[in-house]
């Protein structure tokens, strides 16, 4: 199976940034900085008009857990098809039951809405009740990656478990190694998981350009500096992309 780089973006500027520093893949959403929700479908156009490497598309709803509601549904399946037929490479579900399984049904019916696309179990699967159980319900769906830290608020906390599911998925679904990646981590949990996917954000933090600046005025999140812009570095995707080649080669 390919070595991939897969970085999360959010924007044109970090999509360009990414793929010039040597991302292999795109996962594109809005509002990173709330783990990523669905992102505008003329972000998509944009996105796809200036990078030449995959793109998967991130459809989640809304912040928070994966039990969602009929219309939230809807809106999901409205999306898998939109974005299929712009072009998308590949979708980024997750749904689960109040049980904590997979919901197989509509992850059935969202993955044949996207047709050919290739599609993704995100980190919906590290807050399932069983991994073992989710990775043979996504085998059995046909999903071809599985997002995931191993259950843990970390990747680098989660080895000892993302090392026995590269182990389980075999060859599919590939476990793309997520939630703190970084060129040293790859280093470090490479030789110990044999992952050979590894998804990160390489975001810094950008000071505003606005000159004025109204203090006391919260537009979103409390404690979220209004005048700070995230924002893809270039170098932390270069290290990251030697890191792993250097592990993986082709």
């Amino acid at each position: 199976m390919a070595r991939v780089l897969e970085v999360c973006v959010d924007s044109v500027e970090s999509a360009e940034i990414a793929a010039h520093g040597g991302a292999t893949r795109l996962e594109l959403c809005a509002n990173l900085v709330i783990g990523g929700t669905s992102p505008d479908e003329d972000l998509f156009c944009m996105v796809r008009e200036r990078v030449d490497i995959p793109v998967r598309v991130l459809l989640r709803p809304r912040f928070g857990d994966f039990l969602y509601s009929d219309a939230e549904y809807e809106l999901l399946r409205r999306q898998v098809r939109r974005f299929a037929a712009l072009g998308a490479d590949g979708v980024v579900i997750g749904l689960l039951r109040p049980d904590g399984t997979l919901d197989e049904a509509r992850m059935a019916e969202l993955i044949s809405l996207a047709g050919g696309c290739g599609v993704t179990l995100h980190r919906a699967f590290d807050v399932c009740r069983d991994p073992f159980e989710a990775l043979e319900a996504a085998r059995r769906l046909g999903v071809d990656t599985i997002l995931t830290s191993g259950q843990q608020a970390s990747c680098t906390e989660g080895a000892p478990l993302l090392a026995q599911l590269v182990a389980a998925a075999g060859r599919r679904p590939q476990i793309l190694v997520g939630a703190g990646v970084s060129a040293a981590v790859i280093r470090d949990l490479q030789p110990q998981t044999h992952a050979d996917a590894f998804h990160l954000s390489a975001k810094r933090t950008l000071d505003s350009g606005m000159t004025f600046r109204r203090a006391g005025v919260p537009m979103g999140l409390p404690g979220m500096d209004e005048f700070t812009v995230w924002q893809c570095d270039e170098a932390a995707v270069r290290q990251a992309r030697a890191a792993l080649d250097a592990l993986c080669p082709a």
